[in-house]
């Protein structure tokens, strides 16, 4: 059991939902049509770069990017200013990508569910934990910022 929580952060997620898509993309099932290299290639570099700039910032503000760990400040400007989850938007934008760039047609209801576990197993309890440690402040930014966009 142990060894399951040790596994359990959203890269591992995104890694085993990418992987299934990527398994999927062999099923012969082609409609995305001919640019999917590029568009997949463009939306998992924008997934990258959101990823890493909305970790600098939470790194500026010396918080934590490590999901169950205490809040250390709430970062409501920047990328944070536009969705109060910009790490797991930059993940679906991954997975996207890997589902476009394989072709993977049967591989688009795993983004919707992707995104229904990322909530679930770590966006509840990381908005509770903000809600516990900066209150009317939490409240307050996120009646005014979309959980995803």
């Amino acid at each position: 059991m142990k060894a399951l929580k040790a596994l359990d952060y959203p890269p591992i997620w995104l890694a085993g939902f990418a992987a299934l898509a990527w398994a999927l993309g062999a099923v012969p099932l082609r409609v995305f049509g001919p640019s999917v290299g590029t568009v997949g290639a463009v939306l998992i570099g924008a997934g990258a770069v959101l990823m890493a700039a909305a970790a600098a910032q939470m790194l500026l503000a010396r918080t934590t990017i490590i999901p169950h760990r205490e809040p250390g400040a709430l970062v409501t400007g920047g990328l944070f200013r536009v969705s109060r989850n910009p790490i797991y938007l930059a993940d679906a934008l991954v997975l996207a990508g890997v589902i476009v760039l394989q072709d993977a047609p049967l591989a688009v209801p795993l983004l919707p569910l992707f995104m229904a576990v990322i909530q679930k197993r770590f966006i509840f309890g990381e908005e509770a934990r903000l809600r516990a440690a900066f209150g009317p402040d939490f409240t307050d930014y996120a009646a005014r910022t979309r959980r995803w966009l």
